[in-house]
């Protein structure tokens, strides 16, 4: 999975506070996770350039993902296991 890359922030005014940083955390998850369309990665871009709460959040968020992706082991689940789970969702 390559995460998107994120132009450097301009040098100009940036805002201070996020109006809606919930729904900008949302929609970066979303790009980060390589589920945002094109229009929606260039949400984030300009999200990203223009607002300093947007720009730390995404940078956040990218280095979580990179360190969890680099320190988890992948190990094959027994399967007897797995039945037992999909048994248990299937009741549930």
């Amino acid at each position: 999975m390559s995460l998107p890359e994120m132009p450097p922030p301009v040098q100009q005014e940036r805002k201070q506070r996020c109006e809606s940083q919930a729904e900008c955390m949302k929609l970066i998850q979303m790009v980060l996770d390589g589920q945002g369309s094109a229009e929606e990665i260039e949400q984030v871009k300009q999200r990203v350039l223009n607002c300093i709460p947007c720009d730390q959040g995404y940078h956040l968020e990218k280095a979580i993902k990179e360190a969890l992706r680099f320190r988890l082991e992948a190990r094959p689940v027994p399967r007897n296991l797995a039945d037992c789970i999909r048994s248990k969702i299937k009741t549930a």
